[in-house]
């Protein structure tokens, strides 16, 4: 009898792990239009390679936010760095006191990013400080000026993120799409673009699908998260991303898709569904 129970119960397991298998095998997010990554830093708990095999097993094109000595894992899983690292967040080029730095960092970042191929490197307004937004916006042109002859020759693109300036990111200077396409605008290169972050936008100004379906070329890169809170892109939050993504898709994006949430539950059930609701 017990042995009979414990045969029941391994084959219970087993029966577990194939579906389990099968469920991760069946979320294939090249299936879909939009090239998905995922950001390593919302999951501290797993190391870069556990990471990276999980989001190869999900189709997923490669993993944001990261370093050049990450590189070799990436490449080990035949993924992609699909956003390089520069300079601080809230030391910007929208302070001219750290433009200095800032330069540096954005050249050796592209520098590394063209090395192998890749396309995007991030950079920030940073924060104002007291000054006010036009003297922001003159002082990150005069900043990327420096940089953008040399991201062209490279063919790396530097996409400036929005965030909010209401929760997480105060006093953060590009924290609208109307400012941020306006410095696009003034800049005036196809190498620079603004990440558009649907979590940090749905907190400062809402009306998503109509922001993208109306300024897409202004967008060189996405970033995903529920709000409120920037957990799983579940019923618990206000966002629908289906339709989100749809959205992105029938703009002819052909760029990053980049995963952004911090997962309150099982981090790689939170990502497959969230792969799997964007695959369209």
């Amino acid at each position: 009898m017990m042995a009979a129970v414990a045969g029941a119960a391994a084959s219970t397991v087993a029966s577990s792990v194939s579906a389990s298998a099968e469920e991760a095998k069946a979320v294939d997010a090249k299936t879909g239009r939009l090239n998905q990554s995922v950001c390593k830093w919302c999951f501290p708990k797993m190391s870069l390679e556990e990471l990276a095999v999980e989001a190869a097993a999900m189709g997923m094109v490669g993993i944001d936010l990261l370093d050049p000595p990450d590189f070799p894992t990436l490449k080990k899983h035949g993924l992609v760095c699909t956003m390089v690292q520069s300079h601080p967040l809230g030391n910007g080029l929208c302070d001219s006191q750290f433009h200095d730095m800032c330069i540096e960092k954005i050249n050796a970042a592209v520098e590394a990013t063209s090395a192998e191929g890749w396309k995007n490197v991030i950079v920030f307004s940073g924060n104002a400080r007291g000054i006010d937004r036009e003297t922001g916006m003159k002082n990150c042109v005069d900043a990327l000026a420096k940089v953008i002859p040399a991201a062209e020759k490279a063919g790396v693109t530097l996409q400036m993120e929005l965030l909010n300036s209401k929760v997480n990111h105060p006093d953060y200077m590009c924290d609208n799409s109307k400012w941020g396409i306006e410095l696009v605008k003034r800049v005036g290169s196809d190498n620079f673009k603004l990440l558009y972050d649907i979590y940090h936008m749905q907190i400062m100004e809402g009306d998503i699908i109509r922001t993208i379906q109306e300024n897409h070329q202004y967008f060189g890169h996405y970033h995903t998260a529920g709000n409120p809170g920037r957990h799983e892109l579940d019923d618990s939050q206000e966002l629908l991303y289906p339709p989100i993504a749809k959205a992105i898709a029938e703009t002819g994006f052909d760029g990053y898709f980049a995963h952004e949430f911090l997962p309150v539950r099982d981090p790689i059930a939170g990502l497959r569904d969230a792969v799997s609701q964007c695959i369209v």
